[in-house]
């Protein structure tokens, strides 16, 4: 008897097919020509496109120069799970944390602790700062900045940043804040502004220096900013001084050497000698407290030289709620950095140009900070005064306990 000694056959294993859709195909392509995507993931797509066009395991493998069972693992998964969702790799448990919570809740807080209270001569903490601190300390035997900087970040700790912000010192600040937001949103004395009505935001920005630097600046290049020499030689300075129609969006702008009454009542003369303020009913004049405006002697010089003028002043320390500083701050971005002009008469020129520049498209700023807004940060700082009252804490006798955010 002939015996068969050949081996049963077995049935091959045939690869899972992969049938995609447009909208998939289009989503896999988009991520295999990504030059940003992960490699890890642009390889997976890959695998999964080659596996749609009908190629085996093997050609897959030589191709994309991996092993079969690679391919065998990511053709399975988008198969078999949720599509492109599936090619991300899986949560892992990762290794055992290096640092217990309560050295985590430590350094957390050392770094709320303000360093001066800590005895440390610094005036802000940084992370290599803090974590050789917690080593000193013993809170941990080593740690770096960078776990440092990732424990912080668990809840948005920035000890290296700051913020400033001032206390209220006017004591009519609602009343006088409400009346120039009033005016922003032309009400006055309870009533509506008419159309022969205008609100002019003016102030002076001083110290505009001309810096001519020694070496030529240099235009941005390819892969390379715009150059500007560190050492200058000083031209001088001078004042800018500027009236911003809020509603109409419209700057009327002069320079001079110096700022005082007389170079501010010369702008009132450039601005009111003018259509359509010369014979508007009433023109209010927003200002600050600054030396040249300030009072009830300014309101009386300003509305004697001009009958239909009404000086408004904002509170004290509050000349964020004047609009006229948003323009300059467009002007120090835009005009005066990074300073490099070769004398004031330069300077002057191209302030005045950039007036006429800009209010060739200027639009009214989009004021936000409205009456409303006021009575909430009235009422924030209530309940502050309040807490302050019931911790019983000392009181400063040359500053009122109320605050405000400068950034309000």
């Amino acid at each position: 008897m002939k015996i068969d000694w050949r081996k049963p056959s077995v049935p091959r294993c045939r690869a899972r097919l992969i049938t995609l859709t447009a909208s998939e195909r289009r989503q896999l392509k988009k991520i295999a020509y990504s030059h940003t995507a992960a490699y890890q993931l642009v390889l997976r797509v890959r695998i999964v496109l080659d596996a749609a066009h009908g190629y085996a395991n093997n050609t897959i493998a030589q191709r994309r120069g991996v092993t079969v069972d690679t391919v065998r693992l990511w053709r399975g998964r988008y198969r078999s799970q949720d599509g492109i969702k599936s090619l991300t790799d899986r949560p892992r448990s990762g290794r055992p944390p290096t640092f217990s919570p309560l050295q985590r809740a430590e350094i957390k807080g050392l770094a709320c602790q303000l360093p001066a209270e800590t005895g440390a001569p610094l005036s802000r903490w940084s992370c290599p700062e803090l974590a050789r601190e917690a080593a000193r300390r013993g809170l941990t035997a080593m740690i770096s900045a960078s776990t440092v900087r990732r424990i912080l970040t668990e809840d948005a700790l920035k000890p290296w940043q700051h913020q400033s912000w001032i206390f209220i010192r006017d004591p009519q600040f609602a009343v006088k804040a409400a009346r120039v937001l009033g005016l922003y949103a032309r009400w006055w004395d309870d009533l509506p502004l008419g159309d022969a009505e205008y609100v002019i935001s003016a102030d002076e920005k001083t110290s505009i220096q001309a810096r001519c630097r020694c070496h030529p600046t240099l235009p941005p290049g390819r892969s390379r900013m715009m150059r500007v020499n560190h050492d200058y030689d000083r031209g001088g300075a001078l004042a800018y001084l500027a009236a911003y129609d809020v509603h109409n969006a419209h700057v009327y702008g002069r320079t001079s050497s110096k700022t005082g009454i007389v170079p501010f009542m010369d702008l009132v003369e450039q601005v009111m000698t003018q259509e359509p303020y010369a014979s508007a009913k009433r023109v209010f004049w927003v200002v600050d407290n600054g030396s040249s405006h300030r009072g009830k002697a300014a309101a009386d010089r300003l509305s004697a030289r001009f009958p239909n003028a009404v000086m408004v002043h904002t509170p004290v320390h509050a000349s964020w709620l004047n609009q006229v500083e948003i323009f300059f701050s467009i002007v120090q971005r835009k005009v005066v950095t990074p300073n490099d002009f070769t004398s004031l008469d330069q300077v002057e020129d191209r302030l005045i140009a950039f007036e006429r520049r800009y209010n060739e498209t200027a639009r009214p700023f989009r004021w936000k900070f409205t009456p409303a807004d006021l009575e909430d940060l009235l009422a924030r700082i209530e309940r502050h005064e309040q807490k302050e009252r019931n911790s019983k804490q000392p009181a400063d006798c040359n500053h009122q306990p109320a605050v405000i955010d400068a950034a309000a």
